[in-house]
């Protein structure tokens, strides 16, 4: 207990001596999220890319899609930069998928080393048009990588495969 309390008291220091403790959090977790949700479009069979767990659903070849344009949109957004102009027409195959899953994670990569908390209480435009801050967006990529990860690995699951975060 007293390791525990000692190890949160240095990373509480840690966290408030920087001054973008939200846009460091995020490059931090940046290298997880992409290495395991490369890993769950890689790991799935390109036969299986338009499998659905029930027909309201997303397809896992549509769920490829929606994060590599999540992380063009929310990583544009948080690091202020110009989002890549990418275009899905629903027939990509699981090579370009995959491909294109992996430059979203490396436009992020460059797109967060801009990033900076000064500028969260920043409007940006939202989704349905409407001004929202940009911390908005720092905080829907930070969902937004959980939550379809988590979509991820259930369709595996779903398929007999083990996702790439409970391999050993």
């Amino acid at each position: 207990m007293k390791l525990a309390i000692l190890i949160l008291t240095f990373a509480s220091v840690a966290a408030a001596q920087s001054k973008s403790p939200v846009s460091s959090a995020l490059r931090q977790m940046l290298d997880g999220r992409e290495k395991n949700t490369v890993a769950a479009f890689e790991e799935m069979p390109a036969g299986k890319y338009d499998y659905k767990p029930t027909v309201a659903q997303m397809s896992f070849r549509h769920l490829a899609a929606h994060i590599a344009d999540g992380n063009n949109y929310f990583c544009a957004n948080v690091g202020d930069v110009p989002q890549p102009k990418v275009e899905f027409n629903g027939k990509e195959s699981k090579k370009q998928l995959v491909a294109a899953v992996k430059a979203s994670f490396a436009f992020c990569h460059t797109a967060l080393e801009k990033a900076n908390d000064s500028t969260l209480g920043e409007d940006i435009k939202w989704f349905d048009g409407k001004p929202r801050a940009r911390a908005w967006a720092a905080l829907g990529l930070a969902s937004s990588w959980a939550d379809h990860y988590g979509m991820a690995a259930m369709y595996l699951r779903l398929n007999g495969l083990v996702p790439p975060s409970a391999k050993k």
